[in-house]
């Protein structure tokens, strides 16, 4: 690596212009770019007008400033200047009479525009092309592009335009046109930290790798940002960058506590969930950089895996893998739509820890499987458990399962089953497949840990036969697009792993299912509807305020005690 302003030890300057590049090859992560403008270097074949298009930070007026040099240099029109002719070394150090940097941020009127191109009819003074670089050329007004419009598509031959912007959108499609487009892409994490770790190699300062991650990241693929925030870092760590020092000045989150919020709700373990999120309080971080950060970890998670070819290297792949491994691909969807929920939610919350706990607690609750095998049961779930009658001692474990929670209203025994079930049935602890004639059908569902679409499989299959551990189960022709092969495998997954892997289970398709837990719940719910209808339709004051005021009863706005619309 080449330093452009002398001794690297020098605090003079700014790690931003220090370490600026002056070649082609120094430049990081626009490969693209400089493969072109190399080879139309090479080969004379050069454009009049060239227009570098990208965010803050990504190198287009150190760009242009190398291709004013290779425009210039005394040994020729090259992709490698020499850096050591006279007009190399006064374009680096921004003194070449034949380079004119215009800021159109300052300069946005069409006078401004008009006495530069007066200025473009005479000949250079010392260098071979007169380069008019113009920076944030989308700040100019219409009149300014419309004067300059004749000039940038036939200048005169001694004459070569480089504008840079971070909106192209807002240039006119006329400028657009006349000029050769490169788009400068942001710099990924992995590159702007390799980077960081060179240049602070030169600078002889002691840098954690952990401490150039999180620079990175910060950057948000700006490289220029990237060495600023490295300047700070050594100021606020007194000549280290350190990852605690880094983590504290930023305000941000290392990975290390997000892949224990991770582990945290993979166990479905509250109090370690808890104290992570204290632990982040206390440490003084932002809530609102640590969803953010979340958010980031979760869709490398769902890279991970849906493509992991196309996770970045260098970037605690092995981590990522191992988190992905541990969840599946519903609850990656889930947890990543809860932080981006969780943190535009931030400020309508009491305080941001609140938030923020509220946000991983909503996590714990809604992950898949969570209402089916709750580790904790709240109260509630508590006081219904105790209220049912306990089976007999003779009893096994496969009759308590099939067990019937106490009905609610008064219907034929085969169509009851809760709406929705607070508390499970005692666990299983039989392995061998249990009859299937002591099966209640709903019961058994509302106790497998399924989520996402298999969840909805298993809603909308009733038990079609058995023969010994054999069973199966039927589909309705309605919804047969169920059927899927990935969704099969995770129920019979399930129904395996509680009554035992000997189990045989398949699928069939048929008339439309009338037993299936969905529409087992959904008669339980019309039967507790029907059953509010009547006790208010019957009722000696609702009944003198119909008659005394001509009104009606409307069944809609009436619902069963203990649900929510």
């Amino acid at each position: 690596m080449t330093d452009l302003f002398g001794d690297s030890a020098s605090p003079a300057l700014a790690l931003a212009r220090k370490w600026r590049p002056r070649e082609f090859a120094d430049l990081k992560g626009q490969e693209h770019v400089v493969r072109a403008l190399s080879n139309a270097l090479t080969q004379g074949r050069l454009h009049h007008a060239y227009l570098l298009t990208g965010t803050r930070g990504v190198g287009k007026t150190t760009l242009a400033r190398i291709l004013a040099k290779c425009l210039n240099c005394e040994t020729g029109v090259t992709a490698t200047p020499c850096g050591t002719c006279s007009a190399c070394t006064q374009i680096d150090a921004g003194r070449f009479v034949d380079l004119l940097e215009l800021d159109a941020a300052s300069n946005t009127g069409v006078d401004n525009m008009r006495e530069v191109l007066d200025n473009a009819q005479y000949a250079p003074t010392l260098g071979r092309y007169k380069v008019y670089i113009i920076d944030e050329v989308h700040m100019l007004s219409k009149p300014a592009f419309n004067s300059m419009l004749k000039t940038l598509e036939e200048p005169p031959a001694h004459v070569k335009f480089i504008l840079a912007t971070t909106d192209p959108q807002k240039i006119p499609v006329t400028v657009l046109s006349r000029c050769l487009q490169f788009n400068l892409k942001p710099m990924p994490p992995a590159l702007v930290a390799q980077h960081l770790g060179e240049v602070l190699e030169q600078e002889n300062v002691a840098a954690e790798p952990a401490a150039l991650n999180l620079l990175a990241r910060a950057a948000a693929g700006s490289m220029r940002d990237a060495l600023s925030l490295t300047d700070q870092a050594i100021a606020y760590g007194g000549g280290k960058v350190e990852a605690a020092a880094v983590e504290a000045m930023l305000g941000t989150v290392r990975r290390d506590y997000l892949f224990d919020l991770l582990d945290a709700l993979a166990a479905h373990d509250g109090d370690a969930l808890m104290a992570q999120a204290h632990g982040l309080a206390e440490r003084g971080l932002a809530f609102d950089a640590a969803l953010q950060d979340l958010g980031s970890l979760l869709a490398q998670l769902a890279l991970a895996l849906h493509a992991p070819a196309a996770i970045e290297a260098g970037m605690e792949t092995e981590r990522v893998q191992a988190a992905a491994a541990r969840l599946d691909a519903e609850t990656v969807q889930l947890y990543y739509q809860i932080a981006l929920n969780g943190r535009r939610d931030l400020a309508f919350a009491p305080d941001e820890l609140s938030g923020f706990c509220m946000t991983l607690l909503r996590m714990l609750a809604f992950a898949p499987g969570a209402a089916g095998g709750a580790p904790r049961p709240g109260p509630a779930s508590r006081t219904e458990t105790a209220m049912r009658p306990a089976a007999p001692a003779s009893t096994s474990a496969a009759e308590a399962v099939s067990a019937p929670p106490a009905p609610v209203v008064a219907r034929p025994a085969a169509a009851m089953a809760p709406a929705e079930p607070v508390a499970c049935a005692p666990v299983m602890t039989a392995r061998e497949p249990a009859p299937v004639e002591a099966w209640d059908w709903p019961q058994v569902v509302a106790q497998l840990r399924l989520g996402g679409m298999a969840k909805m499989l298993a809603d909308h299959c009733e038990l079609a036969a058995q023969d010994g551990a054999s069973v199966t189960l039927r589909v309705g022709a309605a919804q047969r697009h169920l059927l899927d092969r990935a969704y099969q495998d995770k129920l019979v997954a399930a129904l395996r792993d509680r009554f035992g892997a000997a189990l045989a289970v398949s699928f069939e398709v048929g008339e439309a299912a009338e037993q299936t837990p969905q529409q087992v719940r959904t008669r339980a719910r019309e039967a507790r509807q029907s059953e509010a209808v009547a006790a208010i339709e019957a009722d000696p004051f609702v009944r003198e305020l119909v008659e005394r005021f001509d009104g009606r009863i409307d069944p809609n706005t009436i619902q069963p005690l203990g649900e929510h619309s």
